[in-house]
């Protein structure tokens, strides 16, 4: 019996190539047929713009639908520029408002209005209510399509206010409870009721909600929800009446953005904001290279050290050999401590105002990696050349271990103080920073120990 071969997703995606580059339509439609909404997400996202500009025509209406509300605000928005008017207005009209938001914040001003414009007066109303909000705020992320229900409804007919919303509520998961001034005072779900017995009073099942206000920052809210594992969280005005539900796919999204973020300034760019093979190689060129001509003039400070101690290294040489390995390890170590602190940050775990305690924890760590560190390097280097540089490697090493730990672990807490994204302040600035730093409490120590 034969069997037949495995037709894999990257198959798939190879097949789709080729049928681009000959521009076979009919070929390309078939593909595209055998592939699901994730998959077609992947698919685009590899493609140049005018590439997924035909793949997205090619797709039936609600499969283009789908797909379009999977794809990055960047991505949607590169799209829209190469679409009709009359495929655009599609596409926006159908998205949910929080996801028009996040689509608007990438579009120019000018395409922004157009779009505003081209949508239904209820549609409109309700994208509206979301940009009143500050930016970067829960209440531009929060959806206002959803099903709450009264505190003196029953079961049965909180289930019936669920059924009559099913079509344009965004979540039915989570049902907030109000009371007559549309408070919450609790949260109550699908599950539940559906198990209770329809005659009882909704409030009777009701739990405590757990809620943010719309003006609050997204990404501390997002973190509230993914902590405590909720599906979807009520967002109030500041007299705690119900706006919008924030849901939890929005949440790890945004998070995602922070994490992204987050990642890319710490190894030195700025983040892309689109996933890598769409984006333009100059764009790519332009996240880098400011931030390594930033760390290129920083770096002159090493440069400036070692000319200080010209003289030193000209009268023994050998001390030049072990430079690399200092200035790489006080780097790493202010490195790892300031990526721990920073992700304590992102997670609430430490504070600006807890940085007496974080130095008092780094200083300790720095100076045990530093003796276990220090001794290993005394050892070898008192074997190799002599004791007494043995020992300008065993001190310095003790030494810079526990200035980089103590720098990298406050930083992030300084910057998160003078509300500036820690990540920025993070390894490549404590990098320089320790290097040169490294390089002076080098060469006194050597300074001293050998009588130079």
């Amino acid at each position: 019996m034969t069997t037949q071969p495995i037709i894999t997703i990257e198959d798939r995606f190879d097949e789709l190539d080729d049928q681009l580059a000959a521009n076979d339509l009919p070929g390309i439609t078939e593909t595209l047929a055998t592939l699901d909404a994730n998959d077609l997400v992947l698919v685009i996202e590899r493609l140049g713009h005018k590439q997924r500009a035909v793949v997205t025509r090619l797709l039936p209406k609600d499969r283009a639908i789908d797909v379009f509300e999977a794809l990055d605000p960047s991505l949607q928005s590169d799209l829209l520029h190469d679409m009709q008017d009359t495929e655009v207005a599609r596409l926006f009209e159908e998205l949910d408002p929080d996801d028009r938001l996040w689509l608007l914040d990438e579009v120019p001003a000018a395409l922004a209005t157009r779009l505003l414009r081209g949508l239904s007066e209820e549609e409109r109303a309700l994208t509206a209510a979301l940009l009143g909000y500050p930016q970067g705020s829960v209440g531009r992320r929060m959806t206002p399509e959803y099903v709450s229900t009264r505190a003196t409804l029953t079961v049965a007919e909180s289930l019936e206010r669920v059924r009559a919303r099913l079509d344009d509520a965004e979540t039915v998961y989570t049902i907030p409870v109000l009371d007559d001034s549309r408070r919450v005072i609790g949260v109550v779900s699908l599950r539940e009721l559906l198990g209770a017995d329809p005659a009882a009073p909704v409030s009777t099942l009701a739990s405590p909600a757990q809620t943010a206000t719309a003006q609050e920052e997204a990404e501390v809210v997002a973190r509230r929800c993914a902590d405590l594992t909720l599906l979807a969280m009520p967002i109030v005005d500041r007299e705690g009446r119900l706006v919008g539900m924030f849901t939890i796919d929005d949440a790890v999204r945004i998070l995602e953005h922070e994490e992204s973020e987050d990642a890319a300034r710490q190894g030195g760019s700025e983040p892309l904001r689109r996933p890598y093979l769409s984006t333009p190689v100059l764009k790519i060129v332009r996240s880098r290279v400011v931030w390594l001509l930033v760390l290129a003039v920083g770096a002159t400070l090493t440069v400036q050290v070692l000319s200080v101690f010209e003289s030193t290294i000209d009268k023994v040489t050998v001390l030049a050999l072990f430079v690399p390995l200092l200035i790489g390890t006080g780097g790493n170590t202010g490195n790892q401590a300031a990526t721990t602190v920073t992700r304590a940050l992102a997670l609430g775990d430490v504070r600006p105002r807890d940085i007496l305690k974080v130095l008092s924890r780094e200083l300790r760590t720095g100076a045990l990696l530093g003796l276990l560190l220090g001794g290993l390097g005394f050892t070898i280097a008192s074997f190799t050349y002599s004791v007494q540089i043995g020992l300008v490697i065993g001190l310095t090493l003790l030494a810079v271990c526990t200035v980089a730990a103590a720098v990298g672990g406050c930083m992030p807490l300084l910057a998160r103080a003078v509300k500036v994204d820690p990540a920025v302040f993070s390894n490549p600035f404590i990098s320089t920073f320790v290097d040169a730093t490294g390089l002076v409490i080098y060469f006194v120590i050597a300074r001293t120990i050998l009588g130079l």
